[in-house]
């Protein structure tokens, strides 16, 4: 089996940060550390200009929290930290000068729609469905919401997070403002991509910087907010009916 990993690499002005885990492109905590380093440090970093996250392989973007990471907390406070990796992730990308662009080549479940919703423009492919599958495991979307709200609404959040176990396709998922843009093929989405991250290679770093502070404000308490958030998720996540659910769901998968 492959190793998971996190990689970066900066060419012409345009940092890609890649993440892959072997189960789908789960989020197991050192990889949500790793990525929030990253692009903390892509933030900082002279060369780097504009962002792309991206993860590897054609059929998952990212299936969201590591199952087996999830059945191993033993306790609040194990509980705590692993769900501040998602809101550590959240906060980096939030509070980076850079502009980010989300490669989404394909489904995005749980912290997976995070991740999208988080992007500052999130360009996908037609395979990219979505699915808010929290309270079908007995815990709730609630380090990703405020993120997903942002972006889609509290409607279309709603939508997703009471109706855990339906996917919602690319196109709900674009016109409902998730996906700045949707391509039939990957080829078509990568070509948008590299045009997209070129030009703001060459845009002004000092006006980019500027506009994402406006695209955020508001947000500027989500570093206790979604620390709380965590707190709740991490509380749940003992329950028994949790424990049980994800066994249930682990066995049909």
């Amino acid at each position: 089996m492959e190793e998971a990993y996190v990689k970066s690499e900066t060419h012409h002005g345009i940092t890609t940060i890649e993440f892959f885990h072997p189960q789908s492109n789960s989020l197991p905590g050192k990889i949500l550390e790793t990525l929030a380093k990253e692009i903390h440090f892509a933030g900082t970093h002279n060369e780097t200009k504009v962002i792309i996250l991206k993860s590897a392989g054609d059929k998952t973007f990212c299936s969201g929290a590591s199952f087996d990471e999830l059945m191993a907390i033993k306790n609040e406070a194990e509980g705590l930290k692993f769900f501040s990796g998602f809101a550590h992730v959240i906060n980096a990308i939030r509070k980076c000068p850079k502009l980010i662009i989300g490669r989404i080549q394909g489904k995005c479940v749980g912290g997976g729609v995070g991740l999208a919703a988080s992007v500052d423009y999130a360009i996908a492919t037609d395979k990219a469905d979505v699915k808010l599958s929290e309270l079908a495991v007995g815990i709730g979307p609630f380090v990703v919401g405020p993120a997903v709200e942002r972006k889609i609404g509290t409607s279309a959040f709603t939508t997703l997070a009471i109706d855990a176990g339906m996917w919602r396709n690319s196109d709900w998922a674009k016109r409902k403002g998730l996906f700045s843009e949707m391509h039939e093929s990957v080829e078509n989405m990568d070509e948008a991509i590299f045009r997209l991250s070129n030009t703001l290679a060459h845009s002004s770093p000092q006006a980019m910087a500027e506009m994402k502070k406006i695209f955020w404000k508001g947000t500027e308490h989500w570093d206790e907010l979604l620390i709380e958030r965590a707190k709740i998720s991490g509380q749940l996540v003992l329950s028994s009916f949790t424990k049980n659910a994800i066994e249930k769901f682990k066995k049909k998968n």
